[in-house]
């Protein structure tokens, strides 16, 4: 019974992966090829270069090297996740080539275009990633420049794609790279949600002088459980109690008012949590 479920889960990921590379390069070759928009990635690099080599055939060429580039930096356990997102990626591009004679948009609204594109996008690429895939070999150049330059893998990956970015600029010039940057905002939101989910809960962390009042308030008006936690300042070096609490976003601004009433001076940090299980 375990395996049929294993089996199972393997069928649905991979299926979520093909939809999502369907969606993913749809939108490359619908809104970002046609318009000029340099947003980074191979993909950026195959609009710069779409005159003179077919975008699928340089995607494939860039992303073969960065696969042999990866196996000799980083190792083969290193390489192995990126390769299925690698070939992929522009066998999926050759397919959807010719997604616009199917879909006839007629839309000159540029921000329209590039906010549509940055939500199927950021949904895609989240789907892909959340389900422990790729979508294509950056993130091998990434870890290739973080080795090198000993830098973290997310200011790597800023370096690789704002020069391909900033690279656009000289061959499409400054309009284009300023919708570029609108796509990439809205796709690293929506992305973000898609891969952590949105938040029906904020964690609370209070630091108190009122602390019973506080623990009281949570318990008896917004009925949510606490945890007692045992801290010290770094400073002073002085033991401190850390009240933790989760509570709904609809009690959010309750608990932080509630906090206000009881104690001015309580020091509170809030986060969300995208994910609550267990507890009574």
């Amino acid at each position: 019974m375990k395996k049929v479920k294993t089996i199972k889960t393997y069928i649905y990921r991979y299926l979520i992966f093909i939809f999502s590379m369907i969606v993913f390069t749809s939108t490359f070759n619908l809104f970002l090829l046609p318009n000029n928009i340099v947003t980074g990635g191979v993909g950026g690099i195959a609009v710069m270069f779409k005159e003179v080599i077919n975008p699928s055939v340089l995607i494939l060429i860039i992303n073969a090297f960065l696969v042999v580039a990866s196996y000799l930096a980083l190792g083969r356990r290193a390489t192995v996740h990126s390769i299925i997102g690698a070939i992929s990626y522009p066998i999926f591009i050759s397919l959807t080539s010719n997604i616009s004679n199917v879909i006839n948009l007629n839309s000159n609204d540029m921000i329209l275009n590039m906010v549509f594109a940055a939500v199927l996008t950021g949904v895609s690429i989240g789907l892909i990633i959340k389900n422990g895939f790729s979508a294509g070999s950056t993130d091998i150049a990434a870890n290739i420049v973080s080795k090198i330059f000993k830098i973290s893998v997310g200011n790597a990956f800023l370096i690789v794609d704002g020069l391909i970015i900033l690279s656009g600029v000289f061959v499409f010039g400054i309009i284009n790279t300023m919708y570029a940057i609108l796509f990439i905002y809205i796709y690293g939101i929506v992305t973000d949600k898609i891969i952590l989910g949105i938040s029906d809960n904020k964690a609370f962390y209070i630091v108190t002088k009122k602390e019973d009042e506080v623990k009281n308030y949570i318990l008896n008006n917004l009925h949510q459980g606490v945890t007692i936690l045992s801290g010290r300042g770094g400073y002073g070096d002085t033991s401190k109690n850390v009240i933790f609490c989760v509570v709904s976003v609809k009690n959010y601004f309750k608990l932080k008012e509630g906090i206000n009433n009881i104690d001015q001076d309580a020091f509170f940090i809030v986060t969300d949590a995208y994910e609550v299980k267990g507890g009574a």
